[in-house]
């Protein structure tokens, strides 16, 4: 800023907070004030910057202004700290696991490897870390899922709405590509374009040792980690519970290599 008189309170006059954003005096006068303006993203953008706003007061600036307001993209998580994984792993016997929008698996239990790895598949043919190439490119009877048909379009439609997002995105674009190609399901369900959030559901699974399990999964946000969560399994009904802890104590007796 240009010279000028002594300051008697610290920050920008609100003439200066007009100039560096760009626009006059007058209109950013009425902008404070709340007159219907019409202030568009630029020009809020523009104020943001000039305030040196964090994400949630640009946020804030937004709907004062009565604009709609659309996060910027970020990229995605790809790990965890000792806090979370020590939550997770402090949930046991119930199955919890942590993923970002697209379904990366940043952490799981115990519990959950064992119900939703395979060892003898995951010897055959190894997958990336990631729920949905485990269930779309395994043999139908070897997926953890039943009713396949109800929980996979599931899925795949939350997948979705996270990728408007990152549509674009290299990183997204192959992903979508080789589990497409990968998986003729997949690939169909995809082009369907169906959308849905994440949410409470009643799902069943089968385990080689201890049988059918019915579980609810519960989808939990984690602040810090922008488009993770924590998916928390819980029995349904007592025999589902007993068999869970069952599956506990021996993956406890038998740990994974």
């Amino acid at each position: 800023m240009p010279p000028g008189l002594r300051r008697r309170t610290p920050g920008l006059r609100r003439e200066e907070v007009a100039q560096l954003s760009g626009v006059g005096v007058t209109w950013y006068t009425w902008l404070e004030q709340g007159r219907p303006i019409n202030a568009s993203p630029q020009v809020l953008d523009a104020v943001a910057r000039t305030l040196r706003l964090d994400p949630p007061e640009r946020e804030h600036l937004y709907h004062l202004a009565e604009v709609p307001f659309a996060s910027a993209p970020e990229a995605l998580v790809q790990s965890v700290g000792p806090e979370i994984r020590g939550i997770i792993d402090a949930l046991a016997p119930r199955p919890a696991v942590v993923y970002n929008s697209r379904y990366d698996i940043l952490a799981a239990n115990a519990v959950y490897r064992d119900l939703f790895i395979a060892p003898a598949v995951e010897r055959a043919a190894p997958v990336p870390a990631n729920a949905l190439w485990r269930l779309f490119t395994v043999r139908e009877e070897d997926c953890p899922l039943l009713f396949r048909d109800k929980e996979l379009p599931v899925m795949v439609a939350t997948l979705r709405a996270s990728y408007g997002l990152h549509a674009g995105e290299p990183v997204w674009e192959d992903f979508i590509g080789e589990l497409s190609r990968a998986s003729p399901l997949f690939a169909r369900l995809w082009a369907s374009g169906d959308v849905a959030e994440p949410g409470p559901r009643v799902k069943a699974f089968r385990h080689e040792r201890v049988g059918e399990l019915r579980m609810t999964s519960t989808s939990l946000s984690i602040n810090g980690m922008p488009e993770c969560r924590i998916v928390v399994y819980t029995p349904d009904d007592e025999e589902t519970a007993r068999r869970t802890a069952l599956l506990w104590r021996e993956t406890t007796k038998n740990p994974a290599p």
